[in-house]
């Protein structure tokens, strides 16, 4: 993601000085509004993993492996400022028929990018192709689904857009409220994410020893999994030729966004050229397919939409808040990377395996062959289901850190 960069290390520095007011009232700045009544709550929030409301979802939005599918609303912590309650929205399925002996065993999905504004929200916008697809084998494997929908998307506030924190509290609060509230579950769980929530899943299972230590969380599924490391910035460079049309500005426009929200003050213009300044704005409403549509069909590139990336040295002392609180797990992590993934690169998925196993978790990584960002997700099924069924019954799975090119290939 060479052109978030600059703009990654601005937005952290100026994030973490902001106090950040998280209000009921739905504000345009930060995409809110145009959602059902369903997703505004104006009652006392409670303790951190409390559902709040449910609602049957309607039929085009229930995967078609579900017994049941209803909306969520439930209390979180607020992941910006780090104190105050907020309220997140997302979603529950179960597999068809009774729950075995014990209940089902907990999938908490957490979803890729989809943009800042409330009707971004897969609970209420419903999910791509290979998402419904992906969710869809959890079920008919039988577990039951958890997803949320993130801090800021769906309810009103802002979305601290690649935050890690924000995501992760909003992922392990999802748990709490439905293993308190909903019949036939098991109490364990996997964390599993795509991209950005990749980078969720990752961090709740940092935090959870510390923000939720009584879940039994087995272990986690990642694919195309962000790594922001201050040892290696340009591990997450994937477009070299600036001249090249890049889709993963719509990224950057959403961490400047993200930015903006906070602090009006900054001044885009100071980042972005005369020719990128009007998607910018779109950015604050539009989802993120139509938003790569739009800087394709713009012909965006990191020489024509960006002033400099100068100001990103300054900036970089802060990047380690934008990082995983640790890189040592307590449950082992399957971490799944395509060789043509042009949204997050291979290079940097595989440095994050490497490290994380330096730092001690127990890491199964596999390279697939030939596949970009989105292949990836559905292909590493046929390696991460067995790595599931280990981990659940408690046995051990031999680390894998350091994959070759073409030792994994698309079934």
């Amino acid at each position: 993601m060479r052109p978030l960069l600059p703009v990654l290390a601005m937005t952290t520095a100026l994030l973490l000085s902001a106090t950040p007011t998280l209000g009921a009232t739905p504000d345009a700045r930060f995409g809110d509004g145009g959602v059902s009544a369903f997703y505004d709550w104006s009652g006392p929030i409670q303790r951190p993993g409390k559902l709040l409301r449910q609602e049957p979802l309607p039929p085009e939005l229930v995967l078609s492996e579900a017994g049941q599918g209803v909306r969520i609303l439930y209390t979180s912590t607020d992941g910006i400022g780090g104190a105050e309650r907020v309220v997140v929205s997302g979603a529950y399925f179960t597999p068809k028929g009774k729950p075995p002996k014990g209940g089902w065993p907990l999938v908490a999905w957490a979803h890729g990018t989809v943009g800042l504004a409330d009707v971004c929200a897969p609970s209420w916008a419903g999910r791509s192709a290979r998402d419904t697809d992906y969710l869809n084998r959890w079920l008919s494997e039988g577990f039951a689904v958890v997803a949320s929908d993130y801090q800021g998307i769906g309810t009103a506030g802002p979305h601290g857009y690649m935050m890690t924190r924000p995501v992760a509290y909003s992922v392990l609060d999802s748990i709490r409220a439905v293993v308190a509230s909903q019949r036939g579950l098991s109490r364990k769980v996997i964390l599993v994410g795509q991209s950005q929530g990749a980078s969720a899943a990752f961090t709740a299972a940092g935090f959870a020893a510390t923000y939720a230590p009584e879940l039994d969380i087995r272990g986690v599924v990642s694919t195309g999994t962000p790594y922001v490391s201050a040892k290696k910035i340009d591990a997450t460079k994937t477009y070299s030729d600036g001249s090249r049309v890049d889709p993963t500005i719509a990224y950057a426009f959403y961490l400047t966004l993200t930015l903006q929200q906070l602090r009006p003050d900054i001044a885009a213009s100071d980042i972005y050229t005369d020719k990128a300044m009007p998607l910018l704005e779109s950015a604050r409403s539009m989802c993120i397919r139509p938003l790569v549509q739009a800087v394709v069909d713009a012909g965006l590139t990191s020489d024509n939409a960006f002033k400099g990336s100068q100001q990103a040295q300054a900036f970089m002392p802060f990047l380690p808040h934008f990082v995983y609180p640790t890189l040592k797990l307590h449950m082992p992590i399957f971490m799944g990377a395509g060789t043509a993934d042009k949204d997050v690169a291979p290079s940097g998925q595989m440095q994050l395996a490497r490290e994380a196993c330096d730092a001690g978790t127990v890491v199964e990584a596999h390279l697939y062959e030939g596949l970009d960002h989105s292949g990836t997700v559905n292909a590493s099924l046929k390696d991460s289901l067995p790595f599931v069924r280990k981990v659940l019954h408690g046995e051990p799975i031999a680390p894998r850190c350091a994959p070759q090119s073409g030792a994994d290939v698309a079934p």
